[in-house]
């Protein structure tokens, strides 16, 4: 059992915690509902009863695996890590003799970053794990989909040093981190223009889009309209088709990028000096309170899509991976 699964067993024995495994690589059915004893923080850790997660693309990815290059981080021949899920809101249940920052009762959201573990009751997270306090101005669903889409966004924009009048082309702005990109864009002061499914426009105008076309009209796109920033969310172009839209000096970003578009990312970056960033996230609780901040003042939010309870969590993996969703899926773990 894992530090974020640790052990606790009290004088009336042991309480449960359902908790979703993922024990072997494969589809959305390799997922199974278990029952484990409730983990206990160590000195600096916080118990956190969760009370929503979410499902998104990264989840998906690290269960198939894809791209398989996955494999080498997480598990040559099964996962190391049991369960999957990186982002959650929830409340403290109890806290270590060490912590500081928190204390019984706060309503937290965040991500425990690559150890993953949310998609279950309870979890133990270091008080320096990328998470914060937040309040009633904020739902529990909405907390646990502030950090996935948000924190990349966020991320990925600032490596682009995104600033006024820059233009911005992004290619499946339905999706999480689209919908993200979106509004921290425009809070830069960026022109953005949105690439999504015709009946999904409504949605990203009404999250600031300047301008926006649907998949069929993005390959018939002029090759002299050229952007700023080319932000591809969801892994469906060509480095080529995206390059065409980019101008010169400018920064492309591959959120879901494979194994060979790393690869000839990498090659382009060096012998050609082409910007373009992929790769995992630099999650931070800098960037993490910022977007509570524009939460709060209403410059920010996020769309959840649907809610599944935690007992349906393949039914939700199917869903996300299939590749038709808006914004969030969100799970309903506890009660907030």
């Amino acid at each position: 059992m894992t530090d974020l699964h640790c052990k606790l067993i009290s004088s009336a024995g042991v309480f449960p915690l359902r908790v979703i495994t993922n024990r072997k690589y494969g589809p959305p059915e390799v997922l199974k509902l278990e029952e484990w004893e409730i983990p206990k923080p160590k000195e600096d850790q916080i118990l956190i009863r969760i009370v929503n997660t979410s499902v998104n693309s990264a989840d998906w990815r690290l269960r198939k695996p894809d791209p398989k290059i996955v494999r080498l981080f997480f598990g040559i021949f099964k996962p190391r890590s049991v369960v999957l899920g990186i982002s959650f809101s929830g409340i403290v249940e109890a806290v270590g003799k060490k912590v500081t920052k928190f204390q019984v009762g706060d309503k937290i959201l965040g991500s425990p970053g690559m150890k993953m573990g949310t998609y279950a009751e309870y979890i133990c997270v270091s008080e320096k794990s990328t998470i914060t306090k937040f309040t009633s101005g904020i739902s529990f669903a909405e907390g646990a989909t502030l950090s996935f889409g948000g924190l990349t966004a966020v991320d990925f924009l600032q490596k682009c040093n995104v600033h006024t009048k820059q233009t911005i082309l992004i290619y499946g702005a339905s999706s999480a981190v689209g919908t993200a990109t979106i509004q921290i864009a425009k809070h830069f002061g960026a022109i953005v223009t949105t690439i999504c499914s015709k009946e999904n426009i409504p949605l990203v105008k009404s999250l600031g889009a300047d301008e926006s076309f649907d998949y069929d009209q993005f390959f018939s796109l002029p090759e002299n309209n050229k952007y700023d920033i080319v932000f591809e969310c969801v892994g469906k172009t060509t480095i080529d088709k995206n390059l065409k839209h980019l101008k010169e000096g400018g920064n492309l970003v591959l959120v879901g990028a494979t194994f060979r578009q790393m690869w000839e990312s990498f090659c382009l970056s060096v012998f050609k000096r082409k910007k373009i960033h992929f790769g995992p996230i630099k999650e931070t609780l800098e960037n993490l309170n910022f977007l509570v901040s524009l939460t709060n003042l209403g410059k920010y939010k996020t769309y959840i899509d649907r809610h599944y309870p935690l007992e349906e969590m393949v039914e939700a993996h199917h869903y996300v991976e299939a590749g038709h969703k808006k914004g969030n899926v969100v799970i309903d773990v506890t009660k907030g």
